[in-house]
């Protein structure tokens, strides 16, 4: 025999369990202070936390809206895609990881490149994506990037690119390697032309990305507190048997160092890239 017995079944208040009311999806969790964001609110303020301003990651379709006039990007080399020539096969064939990252994310590679304008200013624009297999750079990213400079040179635009990359595709082997002398060769072509490029580093940008274009610029900046560097933390740490300095290969560790020139919250980054290039051009 129960001792005590509940009058009204399933009783429901106001405030209980108000999370079953709301449809999945449309809240967002601060990786770095916890803060719950409404996916409208976190948009509005282009995708920075609106307590701590911690930086999302995001696509190159965002950046294309936060950056450039609207309406202005004209993208080229659109449906390159990458070959096979390694028929190379890990937990499954590179060619059908390929095809379902195309399904899924509806770019052919990691980088969207095109001209378009910044506050009315012609350039010659490029972003990569870490949704398509992390970002990495294969063949198709770095003939992307070197037709984007030609096209630079052609039309005397400046060059702005925005990495967020870890690092070079291994599917694709050497091949993948030779886009880091590549792009840095072409970026020489831009030199000659006394055209500015401006590099944009984002959270991530490691490997050969970092080791050719990303730190190539003639402006580097960097968005708060990105991982930016050639190895990871951790496999620096086991090769040097060594504690790292706190904050080692953050955004800020390297605008003390001086690799990179300065630090941009997302909401300053289209009127700073605006100043640079006003001074530049």
């Amino acid at each position: 025999m129960s001792w005590f017995k509940r009058k009204k079944e399933n009783i429901v208040t106001e405030d209980s369990d108000r999370s079953h009311d709301l449809p999945d999806g449309l809240w967002e969790k601060c990786p770095s202070c916890d803060e719950i964001m409404h996916k409208k609110q976190l948009e509005t303020n282009l995708w920075t936390c609106v307590k701590c301003s911690f930086h999302f990651r995001i696509g190159s379709e965002q950046y294309i809206k936060i950056l450039l006039d609207e309406d202005s990007f004209k993208e080229i080399d659109k449906k390159m895609r990458s070959a096979d020539p390694l028929k190379f096969e890990d937990t499954k064939k590179y060619s059908d990881r390929i095809n379902a990252t195309i399904k899924k994310t509806g770019l052919y590679d990691a980088i969207k490149t095109g001209t378009g304008k910044l506050n009315s200013k012609p350039v010659a624009f490029g972003c990569m994506d870490f949704g398509f297999i992390g970002g990495s750079m294969g063949s198709v990213v770095g003939e992307k990037i070197s037709r984007l400079i030609d096209k630079a040179c052609k039309n005397n635009l400046p060059l702005i690119l925005i990495s967020q990359s870890g690092g070079a595709r291994m599917m694709e082997g050497a091949l993948s390697l030779m886009q880091m002398a590549k792009t840095s060769a072409k970026l020489t072509n831009l030199a000659a032309k006394s055209l500015p490029y401006i590099s944009i580093v984002t959270d991530p940008t490691t490997g050969g990305t970092t080791a050719s274009y990303a730190m190539l610029g003639d402006l580097i900046i960097a968005e708060p507190k990105a991982l930016i560097g050639f190895a990871g933390p951790r496999v620096i740490k086991q090769t040097i048997g060594r504690d790292l300095p706190e904050g080692f290969q953050k955004s800020e560790f390297l605008v003390e160092k001086g690799f990179v020139d300065f630090i941009s919250h997302r909401k300053e980054l289209k009127n700073n890239i605006n100043n640079v290039l006003s001074i530049l051009t």
